[in-house]
């Protein structure tokens, strides 16, 4: 069955939605977006290779590939767990300026910090700001009504976006245009990281979390209860279609008369672990996740080490880059296509494997002749069909996992695929990257990295191609009448 969406919502549920106050949701959501505006404004960051390699920081190739890099991958998979717990205990708001802080600890220590071990500091720094950044986004849905999810999710989403991409072309212009230094680029991303950690501070402190607190807040209407396990369930619109849900109230059993003191740690990890089942026992889902994890692995490599390709096939000191341009670009294109994709007419229950091993054949082709080519124009133009490519299937992969979800179940399995995804990664760092590993050349990284993908596209064409014969031999099997035909 499928999840109620667009289109489906009564008329009277669309007149209640039009009627949430706007003091509710209004102010938090637009100081969140201004700090995720602020926070991704750094017109520095397509240039970090260069600036580490170059004379501020003189550090070889190797320390910055394979001792330095690496350490951002170790931090960001050891912090996600306890950071995510304490996101949910803490409520929000201190994690968000935890998040502001390690930002501005990260590009003061870009700008004064010397040295292979200050450089490596820096790295866990902005592990720890990459780590945070679930506060971010999960943030607005414990301050504003379930009914404006879509749109206050729209506009937090849409400004990290746009402060990147303003970013990018910002930094691109100084460098290209102004013959800014690249130091001076750091002390407007400084800047602007500050002003971010100062908005931070205005945010409204949430009253309720998903997990540990759960405080009515005055602006969330109930939109139904159910009895369930001997608890409630509220807001019904968004339960689950599988048998777990995430919210811990509806495996709480509840006193009406007399408030009942908030969950613990033990019985938090209980409900996650019941949850964790419930949800992964769903094919589809796994399938989709599998998917999620697998690419977003390879993704985070190929983004971690693409201007060390750059630098390899044109490198900064013998002539101009345009790497601010390229990611700007590459932002633009994905953000098209992750909005064309909403107006796709595809069976993805049918097509969905196929499909991803199709789109998996191109990103590995993509990473391939970047890997290859000796143009910095064609390793340009590989990385842009690269990351619209990614940007498209993983916003599949969220709605297809989504559709059949609670928001509180979405959390996990998002934060779930996320660990996997960085487990992974992880792995392919200790071996292919790190110095204590084969410590490989960007080249021969890439090329592995290009072979991974192409080994994603085989394995969901493979199951992909059984899926769709099985379910036509169903389809067409004497025992199918006209009602299955039309189910």
């Amino acid at each position: 069955m499928e999840g109620p969406g667009p289109g489906r919502w009564p008329a009277a549920a669309l007149l209640r939605a039009a009627r949430v106050p706007r003091c509710c949701w209004l102010l938090p959501t637009a100081l969140l977006c201004a700090y995720g505006f602020f926070a991704n404004l750094r017109p520095s960051e397509p240039f970090l290779t260069r600036y580490l390699l170059g004379p501020d920081k003189n550090l070889t190739e190797r320390q910055v590939f394979n001792e330095i890099y690496p350490v951002w991958t170790y931090s960001y998979l050891a912090l996600l767990l306890p950071v995510f717990l304490a996101t949910d205990y803490l409520r929000y708001k201190p994690v968000v300026l935890l998040q502001g802080l390690s930002l501005i600890a990260t590009w003061f220590m870009l700008l004064y910090a010397q040295g292979l071990l200050a450089s490596q500091f820096l790295e866990f720094f902005y592990g720890l700001a990459t780590a945070t950044e679930v506060a971010y986004y999960s943030y607005i849905y414990s301050v504003v009504d379930v009914r404006v999810y879509q749109r206050v999710t729209s506009y937090c989403r849409s400004a990290t976006l746009v402060g990147f991409t303003t970013g990018s072309v910002l930094g691109q212009i100084l460098v290209s245009g102004a013959g800014w230094s690249l130091f001076s680029l750091n002390v407007i991303s400084l800047t602007c990281v500050s002003v971010a950690f100062a908005v931070a501070w205005f945010l409204p402190m949430p009253r309720k979390s998903l997990f540990f607190h759960h405080v009515p807040s005055t602006c969330q209407g109930t939109h139904g209860l159910r009895a369930q396990n001997g608890g409630i369930v509220t807001d019904t619109s968004a339960s689950s279609h599988l048998p777990g849900l995430g919210d811990v109230e509806s495996k709480i059993p509840l006193n009406t008369e007399e408030p009942e003191p908030q969950p613990g740690l033990l019985l938090v990890l209980k409900v996650l672990w019941a949850d964790f089942l419930a949800c992964y026992s769903s094919r589809p889902l796994l399938c989709w996740s599998v998917w999620w994890a697998l690419s977003t692995c390879g993704y985070f490599q190929v983004l971690n080490y693409a201007q060390g390709l750059w630098e390899k096939v044109m490198p900064s000191r013998q002539a101009a880059i345009y790497n601010g341009s390229v990611e700007a670009v590459s932002t633009f294109l994905g953000a098209a296509a992750v909005f064309v994709v909403g107006y796709i007419k595809v069976s993805w229950s049918t097509w969905g494997e196929v499909a991803l091993s199709l789109f998996s054949v191109l990103i590995a082709a993509a990473v391939y002749v970047m890997d290859t080519t000796g143009s910095i124009w064609v390793c340009y133009a590989s990385y842009v069909v690269f990351r619209t490519i990614y940007m498209l299937l993983i916003t599949v992969a969220t709605f297809q996992i989504a559709a059949n979800l609670s928001m509180e179940c979405y959390a996990l399995v998002f934060g779930v695929n996320t660990f996997t995804a960085l487990a992974l990664q992880t792995l392919l760092t200790l071996i292919v990257v790190d110095a204590s590993g084969l410590g490989l050349e960007v080249t021969t990284q890439f090329l592995i990295y290009a072979s991974y993908f192409a080994l994603i596209a085989v394995v969901f064409l493979t199951n992909g191609t059984i899926s769709v014969i099985k379910k036509y031999r169903k389809q067409d099997g004497p025992e199918s009448g006209p009602q299955a035909t039309t189910s």
